[in-house]
Parts: C-alpha cells; sequence; structure tokens
C-alpha cells in the first residue's frame, strides 16, 4: 500500500510537470521605421545597390586588405578572448541540461564513536564509556523531479545566454574587422600625404633655387630667399609627421592582426582603396542582420526565463532518493547479506517563511527583464541612428570631394600663375609662397576627405551587421 501510495504521489506531481513559472516569452515589438531617411538623399555609384556580404571588405578592391582581414579573424586576441566566452556560455548550457537527468555517487566509510551506558557487572552500576567502530560501503542516487518547470526555465535561460553569447563573438568580429578596415584606409591616406609632401618638397627646392639665382643678381631679396626656406623647412616638418603618423598606424594593424610591431610590416603604396558603392539597407532586414540587436534580444528571452527560475521558489521540490549498500562493525564480512541496506522513496521540501527573499528574488528578475526591454529598444535606436549618420556622411563627404576637387583646381592654376609671374618679376615670392601652400593645403585635404569617405563606407558595411546567421540550438 505505501508502494502504491508513493508511486500515485509521484504521477500525480508529474502530471503537474507540463506547468512552467513565470511568463512565456514573447519579443517585444519596436518602433522601426519604413525606410531610412537619409537612403533617399543617396545616389548610388553604379547604377545598383550591393548586398551586404560576409566579406564586406571586398568592395574596397584591396588585396592587401583582403590578405589582413583573412589573418585578423584567425590572430586578433579580442576575438580569442570572445570566443573562450563562448566556449563558457555552452558549458554553461551543459551544466544547466545536466539537471535534467539523476545524480549517483558512491561512499565508503569507516567510522568510530563512543557513548555511555550501564556497564553490566561493574562495581557499584557506575556508568562505562564505549566505542566502536563501524564500516559501510553504499551508493546512492538522486534525482528532481521538474514539477513546477525551474530546471527547464534555467535551461530556457542559459540557451538564450549561449545564443547572446554567439552574437557577442559574431558582432566583435565584425568591429575589430570594421576596426583594421578604417585603421588601414588610415595608413594609405597617411602614404599618400607623404607622397604629396615629396612631390611638394621637390617642388619647394626648385622655387629656392631659383630664388637664390635670383638674389645672387639682384632681382630677389633676402627676404625672398628667407620666405621660401621657411616655407620648405615647414612642409619638412610636415612630412616627418606623417611618416610617424604611418609608423603607429602600421604597429596598430600588427596588433590586431596578432602580430609584433617589429615583426611586421606593410609595402608602402600611395593609392588609397576605391569608396565603394552604398549597400542595399532595409531596416527590417538590419534588425535581423546585427549580432548586436540579436546577442540584446536573447538577453532579454534570459531575463525572462529567470523570472520563472525565482516565482519556481514558491512550490515544493520533489526528489526521488534512493541507497543501497552495506554496513557493518567489522571490514570482514562486510559484502553479506545480514549487513546489506536500501532505501527507496520520494521527498518534497517546501520553504514556509523567508523573510520575503522569494518575492525580492521575483521582483529582482522582473527588474532585470525591464532593464534588458529597455536595452535591446535602445540598441535597436542606437542601429538605426549609426546607419543614418554613415547614410548621410557618405552621401554629404562626396559632395565636399567634388567641391574640394573644385578647390583644388583653383589652387593649382593660382600657383602656376603666380609662379610665371614671378619669373616675369611682376609679383613678390611671397604671392608665390602663398599659392604654394594654399595648393598644398587643398590637396591634403582632398586627400583627408577621401580617407573620411573610405571611413564612412567601412561603418556603413560594420553597421549594416555584414551576414549574420544565428547558430543552431546545441
Amino acid at each position: 500500500m505505501r508502494i502504491r501510495f508513493s508511486a500515485c504521489l509521484i504521477l500525480s506531481l508529474l502530471g503537474l510537470a507540463a506547468c512552467s513559472p513565470g511568463p512565456d516569452y514573447v519579443r517585444p515589438a519596436v518602433d522601426a521605421p519604413a525606410a531610412f531617411k537619409e537612403a533617399g538623399q543617396w545616389k548610388v555609384a553604379g547604377g545598383g545597390a550591393a548586398a551586404v556580404d560576409e566579406k564586406w571588405w571586398t568592395v574596397f578592391g584591396d588585396p592587401q586588405l583582403d590578405a589582413l582581414e583573412e589573418q585578423v579573424v584567425v590572430n586578433n586576441q579580442n576575438l580569442k578572448a570572445a570566443e573562450a566566452q563562448y566556449r563558457a556560455a555552452r558549458a554553461a548550457l551543459d551544466s544547466a541540461r545536466s539537471a535534467f537527468f539523476p545524480t549517483a555517487a558512491l561512499n565508503a566509510a569507516q567510522s568510530r564513536g563512543s557513548g555511555s551506558g550501564a556497564a553490566a557487572g561493574s562495581a557499584g552500576g557506575s556508568g562505562a564509556t564505549s566505542g566502536a567502530t563501524s564500516y559501510s560501503l553504499s551508493a546512492s542516487v538522486s534525482w528532481e523531479i521538474d514539477v513546477w518547470g525551474r530546471i527547464r526555465r534555467g535551461v530556457e535561460s542559459a540557451d538564450a545566454k549561449l545564443a547572446a553569447s554567439a552574437a557577442d563573438l559574431a558582432a566583435a568580429r565584425v568591429s575589430t574587422q570594421a576596426l583594421l578596415a578604417q585603421t588601414y584606409a588610415q595608413l594609405r591616406a597617411a602614404e599618400a600625404q607623404i607622397d604629396l609632401i615629396g612631390r611638394t618638397l621637390t617642388g619647394y627646392r626648385r622655387f629656392l633655387e631659383l630664388t637664390r639665382s635670383r638674389q645672387a643678381v639682384g632681382v630677389a631679396s633676402p627676404l625672398d630667399v628667407a620666405q621660401a626656406e621657411t616655407q620648405l623647412a615647414s612642409a619638412e616638418v610636415q612630412g616627418i609627421d606623417a611618416e610617424n603618423q604611418r609608423a603607429q598606424l602600421e604597429h596598430a594593424i600588427a596588433v590586431l592582426v596578432g602580430r609584433a610591431p617589429a615583426a611586421f610590416a606593410i609595402a608602402p603604396g600611395a593609392r588609397l582603396p576605391a569608396v565603394p558603392p552604398s549597400p542595399a539597407l532595409l531596416p527590417s532586414t538590419l534588425l535581423e542582420r546585427r549580432p548586436d540587436i540579436a546577442a540584446a534580444e536573447r538577453r532579454m528571452a534570459a531575463a525572462n526565463a529567470q523570472i520563472g527560475v525565482a516565482g519556481a521558489a514558491y512550490f515544493p521540490v520533489l526528489d526521488i532518493g534512493g541507497s543501497v549498500g552495506y554496513r557493518n562493525d567489522a571490514l570482514a564480512g562486510l559484502l553479506s547479506a545480514p549487513n546489506r541496506f536500501w532505501s527507496l522513496g520520494p521527498a518534497l521540501a517546501m520553504t514556509l517563511f523567508d523573510g520575503g527573499a522569494r518575492s525580492a528574488a521575483v521582483a529582482q528578475a522582473g527588474a532585470g527583464y525591464d532593464q534588458a526591454v529597455a536595452t535591446y529598444r535602445q540598441t535597436v535606436l542606437t542601429a538605426f541612428q549609426e546607419v543614418e549618420d554613415n547614410l548621410s556622411a557618405a552621401r554629404l563627404l562626396a559632395q565636399e570631394g567634388e567641391a574640394q576637387a573644385r578647390a583644388l583646381a583653383a589652387a593649382r592654376r593660382s600657383r602656376e600663375i603666380a609662379e610665371n609671374q614671378y619669373r616675369a618679376g611682376i609679383v613678390s615670392s611671397l604671392n608665390v609662397v602663398t599659392a604654394q601652400a594654399a595648393e598644398l593645403s587643398a590637396e591634403a585635404a582632398a586627400i583627408n576627405i577621401d580617407s573620411r569617405r573610405l571611413q564612412a563606407a567601412v561603418l556603413l558595411f560594420k553597421n549594416a551587421g555584414g551576414l549574420w546567421t544565428p547558430p543552431p540550438a546545441p
């Protein structure tokens, strides 16, 4: 009868196992626009927009950049740390799922105890102390039946955290790739500045020689020579500064690809990568592709499951336990039938009073979920802002580049006119120096705009999310 009663009790409680505490997760709605505001004012080059590919950096058409991007995924130490965090999250999920299964243990013990009692035949019937040694060998099994869904909610939370960790890894990878592409663009821009200053120095030296020749025949003054020498020295300083910037950028790229700067070098080349056309972007696909949004959404699901974990503390815990073994006062003959013992049965445990700890835990879990929801919505808003910023930057920097190209052409004409007039003795050397400085400044500004356009394009592809495919559930 007792066995049947225990079986009926267990089956009745198992019938409640379909119940799970806490609310079921539903992804909150976000206010996503139908289209990007800045996209309507952007004209894509080449007659069509390119979709964002997993290897999005190939749109820049630079083999050196392609090779560096392949290295950064393998050797970057920050990505290795993010990958280790992902493996830790997978192990945490495996640990949570292990609670579905029984726990078995094997125990072997020797103990000695003492007690007091009446010793027969002792003088005056006084108490005597007796000691005894006992030996035991046993095996036990314990299994928590997940009646109220506490374990299921814990596994649900761990599974969502694993997906969030996978998205974090993807976000770290895209960010590192974008940082590498930006740094590479800056390095090539620094090389273009070095090349520009080198060509400018050649012209400045010729002008200084001309001025000295004119001074020798009494046409130019010492002031003219001093002005030409000052301009030449100033340009040399700018060239040294550009070389220093280039060296530091090369060091930064070495660290990004997991190499020591002393063992890494990039062959110089003054050409900047081509600015690619704007990718095709839709707000809905942005929400699906960006890994940081996916990570924030999965953390919402994990926080929602934690509400159920906290709520399960209000219900009793059902354990089924059993043990079997041998116990005897002597080691000899321990493994014999008379010394055998066993036990099997369910156990219910429930907290009746905890001073409000359970309600506080539920409130804490609810607040954690509200925080995750706010973080998710803020992440979405930030993503839309980043795309709008870079769409406007791509459009406006293209217009700025066109205007700067006109300014550079005018500065070159002005310098040529000033040099011709100086040779003819119409104007002083100050006019030539001023025109030459204006041309140098205009061309340096044009290179800077090209560099900014490249960096804006990199950020636009990065903010589009690359190719993000959520991993399958393990």
